[in-house]
């Protein structure tokens, strides 16, 4: 009851009106009532006290962090969340006091030295579906938002100030306790000091300065968040938004993680205001947008954020995963329109699923992203089936080798604008980590960009050691490649000389395909037809034919099967496979029975690594738990029909020594021949020597392969005039 000299408190407010309604009026005591109510009562059908028990277990493990799910508060109190939703700048802090009030009753007694509570972090979690990075508009200011995206960059951890301290250099006076708001806020000191002292000289302007050691700090790091390459409309830059965490979320991930994240949508100032005529100030209502994190949820390799399975389709898929044809089901599904190229297309199925990763023991992890390339003659598709894949994959990355360098493939070191610290970015086969990099005109890339790649293919990380920053990023990803032959289209007389590849990078690859463009009349018809077919049916409503399965559920089965499922290889198969790699050691497997001739064909432990890789994916598919004898059986036929057969054609004679020792002596016999009969310096056209060594019986591909090895070394010198003739240097 209020008496007669209860006056109340009236005031002058001059950037604003007195009868202006005040939205931040909350009451404070109440909420935080209710909250304290939340954590100590809230709990789930079998009377566990989730939130109350988490809180002392955390505590009591120096873990002064609590992640809250609001559909649990939504649950709880349904006003309570939505106030949070629309002013969750003014709530989290009374949030987390309530927390550390509550914090201070569960963990009484406490030990001595502690009885000071420590203050708590609240982090959110939510299930809701994230906003596309470019649908926040300025209606959405100050709101509790979701949105979901990659990081590409990560700043170093620093400190920001939450109390301030500052004293004034003339009089000494200090001023302690000046809250600065959290973010990327500052606080602008006093342009006046605000204490005389008796027959002291007047403090000049600007007297204060920030004493450090009195200040309270805590952590905080900016990313760069790239929206998913999924929601980049085509024609368009992807968006960027740079984001603010503190404390216990700094830290939480790298570059190249996909992320979830929850937090306040916020402005700072963008820069100084410029004057004009000293009077009136340009821009001074514009600010930069920025993300204040309240919660980071990291998604797992594979899952893409776009792909959200219901209960129905999982059953579905359970029920697609026991059908017997489903190997050739997925391999018809590959790019339907493309005719042909049915081991190819098998072998991409294997490259979307994946073996499984490994960690040993001793720290090493042997990787299970299976790679491929496809090498051959303009016209046969190569370009469409990456386009296919990059579609089909839960995440995909497309790009040129001609117009990718070494940087963007892997990882840049770029000077910050707001820092002017370094930072780094990742490039293509980081941001792919999860699925697959698609690299087209492979064969136009600079060999020094090639070799770039070569830890990221086999390792699956990229290691940068730049302008003082030296780390390691995860770059877990399958690599498809395209590329064409030196001469544009394939020449069966050049032998190797077709491939400008280095053995090293050729052995990275789990399978080689080569790919001509062959003239047979019965193939062209089927062939012309079928496009024909695609031209004329163009308009039509699109319609899976039989058997076919639809791109959107091919793709969520594929990350479903990667999230779900990590098969290994069986006691049996693995003995099987052990048997056929130790007899072609020995030369005497199923090429030799299939041939009739004794060639030795040494494959290395790389190539037995990548057949089971293979299995692996072929088990995924069905989604069982172990490889059997029909899936190895299957992997060493891919294994056969790609690598070996390439290998056995002579074109990748450079490859981890698959040569054979009979062609090796053969060469050495036709080089020291081709030494001792013809005088150095003396010119001699190529058709000369061939047909030279070819009335000695001599095979054309030896002869060829030993002109381009000699070319190699610098040991000849062509010119090109009417024919093509050799300088023996």
């Amino acid at each position: 009851m209020s008496g007669f000299d209860d006056l109340g408190v009236f005031f002058s407010d001059n950037f604003g009106s007195e009868d202006q309604p005040d939205d931040q009026n909350i009451n404070r005591q109440e909420i935080k009532k209710r909250l304290k109510d939340f954590i100590r009562q809230f709990h789930e059908g079998n009377f566990s006290y989730k939130y109350r028990d988490l809180l002392k277990r955390h505590y009591n493990t120096g873990n002064y962090c609590l992640e809250i799910e609001l559909e649990d508060l939504s649950n709880f109190d349904e006003v309570l969340a939505d106030k949070i939703h629309k002013l969750p700048a003014e709530h989290i802090p009374l949030f987390e006091d309530a927390v550390k009030e509550v914090a201070d009753e569960i963990t009484q007694p406490r030990p001595e030295g502690e009885e000071i509570v420590q203050d708590i972090q609240i982090t959110l979690r939510s299930n809701a579906n994230p906003i596309p990075m470019r649908n926040l508009k300025s209606d959405q200011m100050a709101n509790l938002v979701i949105m979901s995206g990659i990081v590409i960059a990560a700043s170093s951890v620093k400190a920001k100030a939450t109390k301030l301290a500052i004293q004034c250099r003339t009089c000494r006076n200090i001023i302690t306790n000046i809250s600065v708001k959290p973010g990327l806020e500052g606080y602008a000191l006093p342009r006046k000091c605000n204490t005389q002292q008796a027959g002291a000289p007047k403090c000049p302007v600007d007297p204060y300065f920030i004493m450090p050691d009195k200040c309270k700090c805590v952590d905080f790091q900016t990313l760069k968040l790239q929206e998913n390459p999924e929601d980049v409309p085509n024609g368009e830059l992807p968006r960027h938004m740079q984001l603010y965490c503190d404390r216990y979320l700094c830290d939480r991930v790298v570059p190249g993680n996909r992320v979830s994240v929850i937090g306040i949508f916020s402005i700072k100032k963008s820069g100084g205001a410029s004057r004009k005529n000293n009077r009136e100030k340009v821009n001074v209502g514009i600010r930069a947008p920025y993300f204040r994190v309240l919660g980071i949820n990291m998604e797992g390799a594979g899952q893409s954020s776009s792909v959200q399975l219901t209960p129905a389709e999982e059953e579905e898929f359970i029920q697609l995963s026991t059908r017997p044809d489903l190997y050739e089901t997925i391999a018809k599904s590959i790019a339907p329109s493309i005719w042909g190229s049915v081991d190819v297309k098998k072998a991409i199925s294997c490259l979307l699923f994946g073996g499984s990763r490994k960690r040993l023991p001793d720290g090493l992890t042997r990787r299970g992203d299976v790679n491929l390339l496809m090498l051959g003659d303009p016209g046969t598709a190569k370009s469409q089936l990456l386009k296919f894949v990059e579609q089909v994959s839960p995440i995909g990355v497309y790009t040129s080798g001609k117009g990718s360098s070494a940087a963007g493939l892997t990882a840049s070191v770029i000077r910050d604008p707001q820092s002017r610290g370094f930072i780094m970015e990742g490039g293509a086969m980081v941001l792919a980590d999860g699925g697959v990099v698609c690299i087209d005109e492979f064969d136009k890339m600079r060999e020094d960009d090639r070799v770039a790649i070569h830890e990221a293919m086999e390792q699956q990380t990229i290691s940068i050691a730049k302008a003082g920053i030296t780390t390691t990023l995860n770059s877990r990803c399958s690599v498809l490649a395209a590329a064409n032959s030196v001469f544009g289209r394939w020449d069966d007389t050049k032998g190797e000389e077709n491939i400008d590849f280095m053995p090293t990078i050729l052995s990275r690859f789990d399978m080689i395909f080569i790919i001509k463009d062959e003239h047979d009349e019965s193939r062209d018809v089927t062939l012309a037809k079928h496009v024909m077919n695609v031209h004329l049916n163009s308009l039509q409503a699109a319609e899976k034919q039989e058997g076919e399965l639809g791109l959107e559920m091919l793709k969520k089965y594929i990350s479903y099967c990667r999230s779900k499922c990590g098969p290994r290889i069986s006691a049996s198969a693995a003995e099987k496979l052990s048997g056929r790699y130790v007899m072609m050691r020995n030369s005497a497997g199923e090429y030799e029975r299939e041939t009739g001739k004794k060639i030795g064909i040494p494959i290395t432990v790389r190539q037995l690594e990548a057949i089971v890789r293979i299995s692996e994916s072929l088990a995924k598919m069905r989604l069982a738990a172990f490889a059997t004898d029909a899936d190895v059986d299957e992997a060493l036929r891919l294994f056969q029909v790609s690598t070996l057969d390439a290998a056995m054609s002579g074109h990748l004679s450079g490859a981890e020594g698959f040569t054979s020792e009979a062609d090796q002596e053969v060469i050495s016999r036709i080089e020291k021949q081709l030494k001792r009969r013809f005088v150095i310096g003396s010119q001699v056209s190529e058709y000369a020597i061939v047909q030279d060594f070819l009335r000695q019986n001599y095979p054309e591909r030896s002869i060829y392969k030993v002109l381009t090895l000699m070319l190699r070394r610098g040991e000849l010198q062509h010119r090109m005039q009417r024919k093509m003739l050799y300088r023996i240097k």
